[in-house]
């Protein structure tokens, strides 16, 4: 098991509820994927105690919150130091004023992350797992959902945690796809993506229109949607579709 300590101190609100952290702890499913498992934002352990309990994993724990990290070490004085060379599961409590770059450092590493089960605000992880057509789905949702299966596992009300947020909160669980390769140009299609849905009230014609060949496009009919109609396999289509018309 290993501690590491960020730079900077961070508030947080830390679960206290040990049922519910025995029932997050239990939503990983490595299924012989990954033995190593990343905990982030440890706060006092209460997720930590249940993982040591789980022998097969190979836990390390990471925290940027100063006074969390000086109890972790008088509450574990065994951890050490190591780097991180394999696959890999990520489980937390997420601070939920930096989930969203979390979940965009997981993409970062999508070739070694395999799991992650985290509890966020309610609000994000509904916008983590939104199907095309709901108001929730997003960019967060395309491009997690490109890589991830994504699943919402349960609620968790307030009251469980000190102090108690002002938001509820969820539990949700990404599992890596077989998707190595998206099939078109990767770095268009985040291009299309955020377009799209920055401008999420207009047609895709109008809100991508600066990154395609207008005149080659005025027969497609994906164009005439809003970015929420699509799928992600239709923005893939259509990041193509963009990339033959240039």
């Amino acid at each position: 098991m290993t501690l590491v300590r960020a730079k900077k101190h961070l508030g947080q609100h830390f679960l206290t509820d040990k049922n519910i952290a025995a029932k997050i702890v239990e939503s990983l499913r490595p299924e012989g994927k990954y033995k190593q498992v990343l905990e982030v934002g440890p706060g006092m352990g209460i997720l930590s105690d249940f993982l040591l309990q789980k022998t097969e994993y190979e836990v390390s724990l990471v925290d940027i919150d100063t006074e969390s990290y000086q109890f972790l070490q008088k509450k574990y004085p065994q951890l050490g130091t190591r780097l991180f060379d394999g696959p890999l599961g990520i489980i937390g409590n997420f601070p939920y004023n930096i989930s969203s770059q979390i979940l965009f450092k997981v993409l970062d590493n999508r070739a070694q992350v395999v799991e992650v089960v985290g509890m966020f605000q309610k609000e994000v992880a509904e916008r983590c797992s939104a199907k095309a057509g709901s108001k929730e789905y997003g960019i967060l949702s395309v491009f997690l959902q490109a890589y991830y299966k994504v699943e919402y596992l349960f609620t968790v009300k307030a009251g469980v945690f000190n102090p108690p947020p002002k938001v509820l909160s969820a539990v949700i669980r990404l599992t890596r796809n077989e998707t190595a390769e998206l099939g078109c140009d990767e770095k268009l299609f985040w291009l299309v993506v955020k377009a799209g849905f920055n401008q999420r009230r207009k047609t895709l014609r109008n809100a991508v229109s600066s990154l395609m060949n207008k005149e080659k496009m005025t027969d497609e009919p994906l164009l005439d949607l809003r970015a929420e109609r699509l799928t992600v396999a239709d923005f893939v289509k259509l990041t193509n579709l963009i990339t033959a018309s240039r």
